[in-house]
């Protein structure tokens, strides 16, 4: 009968000392497992970008744009931030005559921005238009990011960059929002 008893005690031992290590290897195992790399997805739809974006641009059509937290590194690991930072880019076609509507108001005093838009993320980079040519103001980024400010607190604090092409319609936003 001891001997059973003492194979007991060894066993619950086993099991009680033997699980907190598992249960550490296994979540160790986890973290250090590598992650498949997150793709971003080019969406299409138009509401969210009209809500934020058409007061101020007009009704937006054939959209080809990312939103995605900055902060996040997208290996499963990041944590969100207190303050999130949100980044839309991307391009949409302006209702016929909108670009030339917007860029040739004199009170934002356009000029051609010069290129390609920088820092495209690569997914959107087979959306840029060939041979656009590209206008842009700082009196109009600063009228549109005041815009999107008076929204709804739910709306984040923009701060952005709109380029326009006037032959086109098209405008090219890369905007950053932060939620706080």
């Amino acid at each position: 009968m001891d001997t059973q008893r003492g194979h007991t005690n060894r066993r619950r031992f086993l099991l009680i000392a033997g699980l907190p290590l598992l249960t550490v290897g296994a979540g160790l195992t986890y973290l250090m497992w590598p992650q498949p790399p997150r793709r971003s997805e080019v969406r299409t739809d138009l509401e969210p970008l009209n809500q934020r974006l058409g007061p101020f641009l007009g009704e937006l059509t054939d959209a080809h744009w990312l939103g995605y937290d900055i902060d996040d590194t997208g290996d499963g690991r990041s944590i969100p931030g207190p303050d999130p930072r949100i980044r839309v880019v991307g391009f949409a076609q302006l209702p016929a005559g909108g670009a030339a509507e917007i860029t040739g108001k004199p009170d934002h005093a356009f000029a051609a921005a010069g290129g390609a838009p920088p820092d495209l993320p690569d997914a959107l980079k087979q959306y840029l238009p060939a041979a656009a040519t590209w206008r842009h103001s700082p009196s109009f980024d600063a009228y549109a990011n005041g815009q999107g400010a008076a929204g709804q607190a739910s709306d984040g604090i923009p701060s952005g960059r709109y380029l326009f092409d006037p032959a086109r319609d098209l405008v090219h936003f890369d905007v950053l929002y932060l939620f706080t």
